[in-house]
């Protein structure tokens, strides 16, 4: 995984899907691409970049919602 890049790890989601993922705590969202497995501990969801995490205003461990992006909508977006 590319710590400069806007992508994450899922344990199950599709490889090339993209997923929003908007922090609890400021409401900032971020929208990654999926390219990696994980996280393997248990009580995680998805493991950021560095670069989107800093996108979100936090390092380290945060509450987080996700939500999938409509593969149509996101390759019809410039």
């Amino acid at each position: 995984m590319n710590p400069n890049a806007m992508t994450a790890a899922h344990r199950a989601r599709a490889f090339g899907s993209h997923v929003t993922v908007t922090s609890h705590s400021n409401r900032r969202s971020v929208t990654v691409r999926i390219n990696d497995r994980g996280p393997f501990v248990k009580g995680r969801c998805i493991d950021l970049s560095a670069a989107a995490a800093r996108v979100l205003g936090f390092a380290g461990i945060t509450k987080v919602s996700l939500a999938e992006v409509d593969k149509h909508k996101w390759e019809a977006t410039p």
